[in-house]
């Protein structure tokens, strides 16, 4: 599996040495600050399954729309809307691989109203140092592999996430800060006026 399309099956924060707080944050607590998210706009550092990293630069538009857009070499663009996730290559002239986003774990933060008490792909809610990790995993395909969010509290912020694929291959993507609020233009989700940019 392309390592770009990891992001789609989207984590671990390790925090050796800090004190292990009482309990995760409850499912319903991190389901509101989802719900709080309108748009944002991060940048991240994704540790590869080979050790290599990627850099680049990520917006959210909920509901249903986020990007992924990589740094140079790599070039290359994950963008999520209309019900479905595409994978662009830069380097490539053929259309983008789509899958639908109902099928994806992005559907999870992505959906109109957050429910993670409710979702059937939460498979795990635990508490990992001072950090709460939710496990997300297709029910109905879980040899696809797993999602791993990381949240830390007070206040409650989404970290990064870890990937593990049908093969066992992890891919981490470690978020800088999290802005919210600002504006983000609907062009940044247009799948139709990306598809013309390939090979370029």
């Amino acid at each position: 599996m392309d390592r770009r399309t990891l992001l789609l099956a989207p984590l671990a924060w390790a925090a050796l040495g800090r004190p292990a707080a009482a309990a995760p944050i409850p499912l319903g607590e991190i389901s509101r600050y989802f719900n709080a998210i309108q748009t944002a706009q991060a940048e991240f550092t994704q540790v590869n399954p080979d050790g290599s990293l990627s850099t680049g630069q990520l917006w959210i538009r909920r509901p249903g729309r986020m990007r992924f857009e990589y740094d140079s070499p790599d070039n290359s663009l994950v963008i999520a809307a209309s019900g479905t996730v595409a994978v662009f290559d830069r380097k490539s002239n053929t259309g983008p691989a789509q899958y639908p986003l109902s099928r994806t774990p992005l559907s999870l933060i992505l959906a109109p109203r957050v429910d993670l008490t409710q979702a059937r792909m939460v498979v795990a809610h635990r508490q990992d140092g001072d950090t709460t990790v939710v496990v997300a995993q297709d029910p109905d395909r879980p040899e696809h592999g797993t999602l791993q969010l990381v949240f830390t509290a007070a206040p409650t912020e989404l970290r990064q996430w870890r990937v593990t694929d049908d093969a066992g291959r992890e891919t981490t993507v470690v978020l800088g800060q999290l802005r919210t609020g600002m504006t983000v233009p609907n062009r940044l989700f247009d799948l139709a006026a990306e598809a013309p940019q390939q090979g370029r």
